[in-house]
């Protein structure tokens, strides 16, 4: 249990879909807040927001399933997630 806690999972996730909503990327950041997910925000566009996240798989998780139930006024098509690690440079 600590060791997740001092070990976090560290994802980027990429949302597409019809995103032009200028409540969605705040509606992120306040869900993320929420879970303890930390958050930045490295992309966003009316087609793509690109986030990366850091905390517990299972919180990750959740708000990936929240960001697919989202706000009313956006379109989300897709989800992609992949790992971001320190290794290698």
């Amino acid at each position: 249990m600590a060791g997740e806690a001092q070990n976090p999972l560290k994802e980027r996730m990429t949302i597409h879909g019809e995103l032009d909503a200028d409540s969605f990327v705040p509606w992120i950041r306040r869900h993320a807040a929420k879970l303890g997910v930390t958050q930045a925000i490295t992309h966003h566009s009316p087609d793509r927001i690109e986030i990366d996240l850091s905390g517990a798989p299972e919180l990750i998780d959740m708000l990936e399933v929240g960001c697919l139930l989202g706000p009313i006024d956006v379109w989300v098509e897709t989800i992609d997630r992949r790992p971001v690690g320190n290794a290698g440079g």
